[in-house]
């Protein structure tokens, strides 16, 4: 009967992960060519491993491999993403850092739950992003939403790779190193404008600059990163407690949301499959138990669904005259 290791609690994490052993998997992960988010969760799952096992993977055995993921599974329940995660980088670490031919591996087979995705309507999500008072993380979830973008797609959006005049935004090396181009609503173009004169970064549209942009020097952002990753979904936790939306969201809720809404629209999935840089048709199939409706432009279906922004009036002046792109760089203009 499996018998749970003593927990390790009292200890630090990491404190049975060599720095060396670290850095040989650190570096074995970018020599083939895995993105800093997938580095991340695999270092983390072998860092697990060895806290459970209160050695170095390095001594890790075949046991104690077969009782960690007995203890992921039964005592802390993890669910399928976190386990497939935590699956894929024990396996990269004992087939490439620390070379294992153990037989536990063929035997680990996880149940795939292909769980429909909760989505939001259109009016839910202008309620969300309306109720956000910080203007930064206004124009983030908007950015988000109406691109259909992943949350590290967002963050590291490069302002001199968007194309103003053609309305198209570039995404370079999203999931799976893939680039592609996506439609860049007027709504957002002029909402990005607006954003980037208060910092004025010479790259980034969502520099880490501090409160206020207290980082800022003469006006212009100094920051070297994005914003953070556990401050954007900290914030999207706490508006979401805050309206008791009665839905389990995220900030990827507002990709899935997109996705959906661009198909209830008459947008095709073949269309909607390249925006959002699915490799598989099939993968964007889960958003076809909700339409079925003829193809439509996709363009204009674009503009109409995030044509006006959260507490916009209906009567906004359109005038084409008025021009709120001075003093932006030639890109946002």
């Amino acid at each position: 009967m499996f018998q749970p290791k003593p927990s390790g609690d009292q200890n630090p994490r990491g404190l049975f992960f060599p720095a060396d052993i670290r850095q040989k998997m650190s570096d074995d992960l970018k020599l083939t060519g895995k993105a800093e988010r997938t580095l991340k969760g695999y270092l983390r799952a072998v860092r697990q491993l060895s806290d459970f096992a209160q050695k170095s993977p390095a001594d890790v055995t075949e046991q104690d491999v077969r009782e960690f993921f007995l203890h992921l599974k039964e005592e802390r329940e993890f669910a399928y993403g976190s386990l497939r995660v935590a699956l894929s980088g024990v396996k990269f670490f004992f087939a490439h850092t620390c070379k294992r031919d153990w037989d536990i591996f063929a035997m680990l087979k996880l149940q795939n739950v292909n769980a429909i995705p909760e989505v939001l309507s259109i009016e839910q999500v202008h309620r969300v992003i309306g109720a956000i008072t910080k203007l930064q993380m206004f124009v983030f979830f908007w950015t988000v939403y109406s691109m259909g973008l992943r949350l590290n797609e967002a963050l590291n959006l490069d302002f001199t790779d968007l194309d103003a005049q053609r309305g198209l935004v570039p995404i370079h090396r999203g999931k799976g190193a893939k680039d592609r181009y996506i439609p860049l609503p007027v709504s957002t173009l002029e909402l990005l404008r607006r954003y980037w004169l208060t910092h004025r970064h010479p790259r980034l549209l969502f520099p880490a600059d501090g409160r206020n942009h207290s980082l800022a020097k003469d006006g212009v952002s100094q920051a070297k990163n994005s914003m953070n990753e556990s401050a954007v979904q900290g914030a999207m936790k706490l508006i979401v407690e805050k309206l008791k939306i009665g839905k389990k969201v995220s900030v990827h809720t507002l990709r899935h949301s997109y996705a959906t809404h661009l198909l209830e629209g008459g947008v095709s999935l073949k269309v909607i499959q390249k925006y959002l840089g699915h490799s598989s048709l099939q993968t964007t199939m889960i958003y076809l138990h909700l339409t079925d409706l003829a193809e439509k432009d996709a363009r204009t279906v674009i503009e109409n669904i995030f044509g006006k922004l959260p507490g916009e009036e209906d009567d906004k002046n359109n005038d084409e005259d008025d021009d709120n792109s001075a003093g932006c760089p030639a890109k946002l203009k």
